[in-house]
Formats: structure tokens, C-alpha cells, sequence
């Protein structure tokens, strides 16, 4: 038998993809949304991850202009592409379905 394929996406793709299910995000949302799961990136780290989710088409992002306090500051903001948000269903399906041919050791 041949052996189950894997899932689409890796762990930590999924999880950045999750973030952006509901809602667009700037990047400093994301980073902190990753921390709360114990995912520590450098800013460097992330952000190469984040481009190479865009290259692959997962997401999109944009600069945008936002003020802060009283300083106008420019910030990444990222949102789902329907390619990553059905790569997001079918990793969350991957590991909903039930486990196939479980290992029976013994007739005991």
C-alpha cells in the first residue's frame, strides 16, 4: 500500500495562513498572533517567510500608510489568496480525517 500523501502545507504554514483566515493583518498582527504559539521569528525571518508565501501566491501584500500616536509610519499588511485559503482547507482536512490501517501488534 502506498503511504498517505502529506499535507499540503507545513505546520507553520498553516498556522500563518490561519492567522489570515477572518481578516487582512499588518505584519507586526501576524508576528504577535505566531508569539502567542510560542513561534519567535527574527523581523529578518519573518518577513523572507512572508515573501516567499507571496511568490507563491498564498498571499498578497501591500504597503500601506497608517499614523501611529502622532508619526505617519508605512506597514506590511497581508491578506489570503484563494489559493491559500483552499491549501488551508486541505491541510486542516489532512489531519481531520481519521487514521487509516492502524497497527494492530497483537491478537492478545
Amino acid at each position: 500500500m502506498p503511504p498517505a500523501p502529506l499535507p499540503p502545507l507545513t505546520p507553520l504554514q498553516f498556522l500563518v495562513l490561519g492567522t489570515l483566515l477572518d481578516a487582512e493583518r499588518p505584519g507586526r498582527v501576524v508576528r504577535d498572533l505566531l508569539a502567542a504559539h510560542r513561534v519567535r521569528r527574527t523581523p529578518a525571518a519573518f518577513y523572507q517567510m512572508m515573501a516567499r508565501l507571496e511568490k507563491a501566491s498564498l498571499i498578497a501584500g501591500w504597503y500601506e500608510q497608517v499614523v501611529v500616536g502622532d508619526q505617519a509610519v508605512t506597514e506590511r499588511r497581508y491578506r489570503l489568496t484563494e489559493t491559500g485559503a483552499r491549501l488551508w482547507r486541505q491541510t486542516r482536512d489532512f489531519y481531520r480525517k481519521p487514521a487509516v490501517g492502524k497497527v494492530r501488534w497483537s491478537d492478545a
